[in-house]
């Protein structure tokens, strides 16, 4: 979880949202939100345990095309965004680091190695993941304290003041509000890969729930030390506030350093979404014939051709997409997945009532009518606002094409003797 946009979304927020409470208030929101969601994901992830995802869910629960739309989205930009997302971060970072270098060129040529190793061996990947996973909490440790340590501070109160209720319940608080669930983009991601994790029913909502609280506490702590240390008109629009935020904590020479890990960090961001993109398509591939080509795996049980897939995407959205455009495309379509997928719940234990969940959503109803109240006032902002409202219909396009898909390959399925 801790990845691209604890570093890059306060830029994005800072203009429309000038107060330091409306600013921990939607990271508070968005934290929440992300709780209940995971408590949610847990209980479908043990009660239908096999990797996949919304794929899986969905079609267990709706009807195998609503599962086949989810996979679609995650097959084609669910996860190959976020990856190149990451990419272009790192590129910005590292140019950072070593003035004059290419941005694109770092961004393909990250993609790239981690893509090799993750083909490689899966467990080198999955210890360079947790190796880099401490690094970042580590990272995001130290500038905790060093900022709350800084003398040198900014006129900033976090303390509520009359104009926050109605700036809270306005739009631009609900497109700052889809930044940071792009921040907190991996709340869901153990039960992609409920296939390959041992006692499922007791590590998902651990590895979920626990997971989540620990990054909204370090996601508050980090964003309030850069508003107290970072005048507010510096960070702007800026993709890169760690480093402006760096520059005041640290000095110069500190900010390169801070980058340098902050570039390490998000080579784990890449290697995370690389190692489970695939995964979803790879499920698809062996329930669709049209997909089955990218269901295959080699000897080590690497889906190498949805692997491959991916990375094609990837680049492409590297070559022809800005970071800002990338995240807006893809946020709506994703959000819609997870509302579905959350009602699921309810429509499970329904329809259900007797299928065996080793767990059970923690404070359930409440907290996945939470996420759904929440998810709603994003999706028709998303769709009303301007700033938006292209980007979400195109996303809705791309899963209208994938419905399309699914019709067309059941259509040719031969028919069952």
């Amino acid at each position: 979880m801790i990845g691209t946009g604890i570093f890059t979304s306060l830029g994005f927020q800072v203009g429309d949202l000038p107060t330091g409470f409306a600013i921990m208030a939607v990271w508070a929101v968005g934290g929440v939100c992300a709780l209940c969601g995971a408590l949610s994901y847990a209980e479908l992830g043990a009660a239908l345990p096999r990797s996949g995802g919304e794929y899986h869910f969905l079609g267990e629960i709706y009807h195998p095309s609503l599962g086949f739309l989810a996979g679609w989205i995650s097959a084609t930009v669910g996860f190959a965004a976020p990856v190149a997302i990451a990419a272009m971060a790192f590129g910005t970072y590292f140019s950072e680091v070593m003035p004059g270098a290419n941005p694109l060129i770092l961004s393909l040529a990250v993609v790239t190695i981690c893509t090799l190793v993750l083909l490689r061996d899966l467990r080198l990947g999955s210890a360079f993941q947790n190796a880099s996973t401490i690094l970042k909490v580590a990272l995001v440790l130290v500038i905790i304290g060093a900022g709350l340590w800084a003398k040198a501070t900014q006129p900033i109160s976090f303390l509520p003041v009359k104009t926050d209720g109605p700036l809270i319940l306005s739009a631009p608080f609900a497109i700052s509000l889809y930044w940071v669930m792009y921040a907190y983009s991996g709340w869901n991601a153990s039960t992609y890969i409920v296939g390959e994790v041992r006692n499922p029913s007791r590590t998902i909502p651990l590895s979920v729930g626990l997971g989540t609280l620990l990054v909204m506490a370090l996601y508050l702590a980090t964003n309030a030390v850069f508003l107290r240390t970072t005048p507010v008109a510096e960070m702007v629009g800026k993709q890169q506030v760690a480093v402006i935020a760096g520059a005041h904590i640290f000095g110069a020479a500190g900010a390169k350093v801070m980058a340098s890990f902050i570039c390490l960090g998000l080579v784990s961001t890449v290697s995370a979404m690389m190692w489970i993109g695939p995964r979803i398509t790879a499920a698809m591939g062996e329930d669709l014939g049209i997909l089955a080509p990218l269901a295959r795996r080699n000897a080590r049980g690497i889906p190498t051709a949805a692997m491959l897939a991916q990375f094609a995407i990837v680049v492409l959205l590297l070559l022809t997409a800005t970071f800002q455009t990338t995240v807006n495309y893809i946020q709506f379509s994703l959000t819609l997945c997870s509302t579905l997928t959350v009602l699921g719940v309810f429509v499970l234990r329904w329809r259900r009532p007797n299928l065996p969940r080793p767990y059970r959503a923690w404070g359930y109803p409440v907290t996945p009518a939470i996420f759904l109240a929440i998810s709603a006032w994003m999706l028709v902002h998303m769709l009303t606002e301007a700033s938006t409202r292209r980007p979400s219909l195109w996303g809705l396009a791309t899963m209208a094409l994938g419905l399309v898909v699914y019709f067309l390959s059941a259509k040719r399925a031969p028919a069952s003797v």
